[in-house]
């Protein structure tokens, strides 16, 4: 099965600005989310959220609005964020 070209949601046909979301798409939609989610429960903008935990405010972007996956390290590094974001941060700042 590819996740790029299998649709789990399918355009609307009476709708002519719909567009298929393929299952690659709904999960770095989902993935998007949780990580907006998180930074919004941290009370950060994405350029404080990008500054304090050293990612890219232009891989934060990018990540929210589900165009591109973070990389498994990513995920994983998010993952201790959400956990102990002030110990995270603590530790980035060196």
């Amino acid at each position: 099965m590819n996740k790029e070209t299998t649709i789990a949601i399918p355009a609307d046909p009476g709708d002519p600005e719909d567009f298929d979301v393929s299952v690659a798409g709904l999960e770095r939609g989902l993935m998007g989310r949780r990580i907006r989610t998180l930074r919004n429960d941290l009370g950060m903008s994405q350029e404080e959220f990008a500054r304090a935990y050293g990612i890219p405010v232009a891989n934060i972007r990018q990540y929210e609005i589900g165009r591109h996956m973070p990389p498994p390290a990513v995920r994983a590094y998010l993952k201790v964020i959400a956990a102990e974001p002030e110990m995270t941060k603590r530790a980035v700042a060196g």
